[in-house]
């Protein structure tokens, strides 16, 4: 897929006004309170709810940034424990015996997991008082999700809000950004092209010092501490209920694909309950820079940034996985447009109920991880009762114009075609393209992170070594109490 042709703006100044005023005074929800939104004012909590649908752009939904599902027709404020936004896989479409759970991230403001993450970095820096909105613009680095969570939440938070990102990512991306009021920087390239995403993160640090701070979620700890302690725990409450309505051991596997390498932390937090857990990361076949110091363009968008990430803990990843980027997109198709959806009913028996709850929670990357996670049920042997826990990151929404082009490259989606599609790329899905996470292995992966940290983005050794010890990161998991206390200090 060719370059968007939405023109590049590069000028630091002010930007477009948005739809709404922001705030000038951040107000927003502590770790907790995105864990379990029920522990939310009951006021705050009715008015977030009222928003949501009546005015996605009001402040106030930043306190609907959760795993849970939104509520109920006149169950507004209500603090009853909301369900969790979750969905359990046929096993007619997954053909295996494992259970295989997503949790959904439709529903977040902005339709991906991904703004709780730059809401988490931003605010981080926000009470610790390294940002204020008279005097700083905020630059989120990114190939598509996180630049969309940071432009919301940063003129939410009443923020001069920039994006950097690839020219090449789908053309939802930039409309999305420029909807909520923030402007947008194209870099060369595509979802690899990362290099060049920090380096006019630089060039703006260096012309605008005083003004400029980059909030980059590869290198920001708020970003691991929301998945650790907001995803992390979100799943294993969703395990603690499977385990009753399914029968299923406790989670037998994490899997995620790697972009900011954020939504794996979750793997940390689960295998502190279940230690056998195998958290399994995934990278494109097309750019395979973990697997085999591999490098290239792909259209798995939002992940495969061809480097390792620094929150990216990968001394305690179990697996390594390829996914072919066509094959995602293939998939897509299928669980997506409407000749799937018919072909799924038809052919496999799947509920026309399930068959319209899955056209409407996978994005290309989560395809990817469901993907993955059929691969590593065959790796490992998961069968019957062992549960294995992915990510649905967006929906389909943003990637319309993708499906356009895979249908003007492609042709018609037939029933034969999805038929074919169904059974090569998920019931007959391979386990090549697979690394355990041996000891030898983990060093490798972790020595990756000297070229772009170290050589460019001025680490020293000395932290990066440091990264080797397991108490490195427990100390960062522990300052989620604190920042939440701080967070509640500053409402007060």
């Amino acid at each position: 897929m060719g370059a968007q042709s939405i023109p590049v703006i590069s000028r630091v100044g002010k930007p477009e006004p948005a739809s709404r005023t922001p705030h000038a005074t951040l107000l927003g929800p502590t770790f907790e309170e995105m864990l379990h939104p029920n522990s939310i004012d009951p006021a705050i909590l009715a008015r977030a709810d009222r928003a949501r649908t009546e005015d996605p752009l009001d402040p106030i939904n930043l306190f609907n940034i959760t795993w849970r599902k939104p509520a109920t027709k006149g169950q507004a404020g209500a603090q009853a424990e909301r369900p969790i936004n979750a969905f359990v896989m046929p096993h007619a479409l997954t053909g295996v015996d494992a259970e295989i759970v997503v949790l959904v991230a439709k529903d977040f403001p902005t339709g991906s997991h991904k703004v709780g993450p730059a809401y988490s970095v931003l605010m981080e820096h926000y009470v610790e008082g390294r940002i204020d909105p008279t005097q700083h613009t905020l630059v989120f680095p990114s190939t598509g999700n996180y630049g969309i969570g940071g432009a919301w939440v940063g003129r939410r938070a009443g923020f001069d809000s920039m994006v950097i990102l690839p020219e090449g990512m789908s053309r939802e991306r930039f409309e999305m950004i420029e909807s909520f009021g923030a402007r947008y920087i194209k870099t060369y390239g595509s979802e690899s092209n990362v290099k060049e995403i920090y380096d006019e993160c630089n060039r703006l640090r260096r012309e605008h010092p005083d003004t400029i701070v980059i909030l980059n979620q590869f290198a920001e700890m708020g970003n691991y501490r929301f998945h650790y302690y907001v995803t992390g725990n979100t799943a294993l409450e969703l395990a603690q209920h499977l385990q009753a309505q399914l029968g299923v051991r406790g989670v037998a596997a994490f899997c995620s694909a790697m972009g900011s390498a954020g939504t794996i932390a979750a793997g940390d937090r689960i295998k502190q309950a279940f230690p056998d857990c195998k958290i399994v990361g995934l990278e494109p076949v097309q750019c395979p820079t973990l697997y085999n110091n591999g490098y290239g363009s792909h259209e798995i968008q939002g992940i495969g940034d061809k480097h390792v990430t620094w929150i990216h803990h990968v001394t305690n990843m179990d697996g390594l996985a390829c996914i072919d980027d066509m094959e995602c997109l293939r998939v897509l198709r299928v669980l997506t447009q409407p000749e799937g959806s018919a072909a799924l009913v038809k052919h496999y028996g799947i509920g026309e109920d399930e068959v319209h709850t899955i056209a409407g929670v996978f994005g290309i990357s989560g395809v990817c991880n469901l993907i993955g996670a059929i691969k590593t049920a065959k790796h490992f042997g998961l069968g019957r009762r062992d549960l294995i826990i992915t990510v649905a990151t967006d929906n389909v929404t943003r990637y319309h114009s993708t499906m356009q082009w895979m249908a003007e490259q492609h042709g018609t989606l037939t029933e034969a075609d999805c038929r074919a599609t169904i059974e090569s790329i998920l019931h007959h899905q391979k386990t090549d393209w697979f690394k355990d996470g041996t000891p030898d292995n983990r060093r490798q992966w972790h020595n990756l992170k000297y070229y772009t940290w170290v050589e460019q983005q001025g680490k020293t050794v000395q932290e990066l070594n440091a990264q080797l010890d397991p108490e490195w990161w427990l100390a960062h998991q522990a300052k989620v109490a604190e920042i939440d206390r701080r967070i509640r200090a500053l409402r007060d």
